[in-house]
Order: structure tokens, then C-alpha cells, then sequence
């Protein structure tokens, strides 16, 4: 009888440690967003975030814009306005939060990959609504790859920017 007892009160203990585990650790659950700060402009798939005070270099997840400083050919057809674009709506934002694909870390450069929200919108998404930017180096499944890719076709279709 004793022993029944000991074994409810430790599956007891049990079961509220696993709750107090799984409501204290949720948010592992969800998309986690970091909140970061505008460092600076590089180009138009590249900046700088400043994350706890540090300097990092951030690569937009699964797009590639034209570039600006090509060594060989020079500037490209809308490297310019990619480069203005992203750096407008980062200099300008209120918020801007990164959030990391479990598929994707860093680039071959060291520089973090991730998907760049300017006050709640997915900034690749809007450069390749844009026309500024296509869908590329996709190595692996990433979360909003179906998003870029809706947005890529609506652009072509409608001949914008790097379309036309």
C-alpha cells in the first residue's frame, strides 16, 4: 500500500516537471523571430545587423539580386535599385527581426543565413515581387521557398524588373 502511494506521488512529480518543461520551453515550438538592429547597407541580398551589439553579416535566405560591383561585367541591370531598395527598407524599418531556417546557417563566406522581416514582411519576398531579385541557391527544403517561388512566377509573368 505504501508503495502505491510512492509511485502516484513520483508519477505526480513527473507529470508537472514534463508540464513545467513544455509551457516554460513553447516558444521552441514556434517561429522564433530575432529582434535585431540596422547595422548597414552592403547590397541588395546582403547587410549588416547589429545582434547583441555585434557587427554580423547577414546573406538573404534563397535569393540572389544583380550585382552592383560585378569584377567582370560591371554593374548589372538592377543591382542599383536592388541595392537601394534593400537598403531603404532596413535603414527605415521600426522593426526588423531575423529568423533562422533549420536548413540553412551560414554561406561558404561565414556569412549568416537568414529570412529578413522589415515590420512584419519577408524582405525576399518583396524583392522578387519586385522584380529585384530571383529565387536561387536553394540546397535544401527552407521554410518559405513555395512563397518565393509564387512571387518569382508572378513577376515573370508580369515582366518586372530583372523580367523584362
Amino acid at each position: 500500500m505504501q508503495k502505491n502511494k510512492m509511485i502516484t506521488v513520483v508519477v505526480i512529480m513527473l507529470g508537472l516537471i514534463l508540464l513545467w518543461y513544455a509551457r516554460s520551453n513553447a516558444g521552441m515550438f514556434e517561429r522564433s523571430l530575432q529582434e535585431v538592429s540596422f547595422g548597414r547597407c552592403t547590397d541588395g541580398d546582403t547587410a549588416h545587423f547589429l545582434i547583441a551589439g555585434e557587427d554580423v553579416t547577414v546573406r538573404l535566405l534563397a535569393i540572389d539580386t544583380p550585382e552592383t560591383k560585378h569584377p567582370t561585367k560591371g554593374e548589372e541591370p538592377y543591382g542599383k535599385e536592388a541595392s537601394d531598395y534593400t537598403c531603404k527598407m532596413i535603414k527605415d524599418a521600426k522593426d526588423i527581426r531575423l529568423e533562422y531556417d533549420p536548413n540553412a546557417k551560414e554561406d561558404k563566406y561565414g556569412r549568416i543565413l537568414a529570412w529578413v522581416f522589415v515590420d512584419g514582411e519577408l524582405l525576399q519576398e518583396k524583392l522578387v515581387e519586385l522584380g529585384y531579385a530571383k529565387v536561387a541557391y536553394l540546397y535544401d527544403d527552407y521554410k518559405y521557398t513555395e512563397v518565393l517561388l509564387q512571387a518569382q512566377e508572378e513577376a515573370k509573368n508580369s515582366k518586372i524588373g530583372i523580367w523584362q
